[in-house]
């Protein structure tokens, strides 16, 4: 096996997206993936279910482990974890994914949307964190991923949607901190997070509808990002904050343009980066 071959990834959110991409990618080396996510019926708007994931992750060559997860709720997450242990002897890497994004003002962010914001993305985090930490540090090779941005902290990325930035902010942060944290047993804590937008149903139902998803890039760029960080030495590569494209041109690639949705037309910057 190389690469991620015989890994066990607990990854959030992996029922569609970006979460979806990365688990494909370990899927081709023939990785284990726990697809901790909420949804196991079809949903009229939303493309994917954990059980449909699975499926294309053992068509692309992985076994998968679907676990209706959310990750608000400490003994959901914690269950799934023992079942991941059950099914394939341990945990080699956790990925942060799962989030809930609301671009809405101070005035308009209710507080049900800030308690969601923060409870997934914030709190959520941090609580698969503690839980896949004890398997974490018995793998040759650990590494938690959180899908959140270099931390900027320019005003225009709060004036306008500060619930959110903070609730993103807060994965970040977790970077900074547990990365020095578990240091000593090797544990790699990394941050990932797009160049541009990426074609997910966030992108298409909240923040542009369709324009936006035309100048965006697939997930897959964010999924074969991921397996070149998560293939690192983890007591060598920790405590970064890295960028899709910038990870994948220091891999030698140099032509994006498979990556987008639409070729050749110009591409939507993410939020958070200058």
């Amino acid at each position: 096996m190389s690469g991620l071959g015989g890994k066990t990834l607990f990854i959030t959110g992996a029922s569609r997206g970006i979460g979806k991409a990365i688990a494909l990618r370990a899927a081709r080396d023939g990785a284990n993936i726990v697809v901790a996510a909420k949804t196991v019926e079809a949903h009229p708007r939303l493309p994917g279910t954990i059980y449909t994931a699975a499926r294309e992750i053992e068509d692309a060559g992985g076994r998968a482990l679907p676990c209706r997860v959310d990750i608000r709720f400490e003994e959901e997450v914690r269950a799934a974890a023992e079942k991941a242990v059950a099914a394939f002897g341990g945990i080699d890497i956790l990925v942060n994914n799962a989030s809930a994004i609301s671009l809405t003002g101070t005035l308009d962010t209710p507080m049900k949307l800030y308690d969601l914001m923060h409870n997934i993305n914030a709190r959520g985090s941090y609580l698969c964190a503690q839980i896949c930490h004890p398997h974490l540090k018995q793998s040759a090779n650990p590494h938690i991923l959180n899908i959140s941005p270099p931390l900027n902290m320019a005003s225009r990325w709060f004036r306008n949607h500060a619930a959110y930035t903070l609730a993103k902010y807060a994965m970040s942060v977790w970077v900074l901190g547990m990365s020095e944290e578990f240091a000593a047993e090797g544990i790699a804590v990394n941050a990932l997070w797009p160049r541009t937008t990426i074609a997910t149903s966030a992108v298409r139902n909240l923040l542009g509808g369709e324009d936006m998803v035309r100048a965006s890039r697939k997930p897959l760029i964010m999924g074969d990002a991921a397996w070149a960080v998560l293939t690192r030495g983890s007591r060598s590569c920790t405590g970064n904050f890295f960028i899709d494209e910038e990870v994948l041109a220091a891999q030698g690639v140099t032509d994006f343009e498979p990556y987008a949705v639409s070729p050749g037309e110009p591409l939507n910057q993410d939020l958070f980066l200058d």
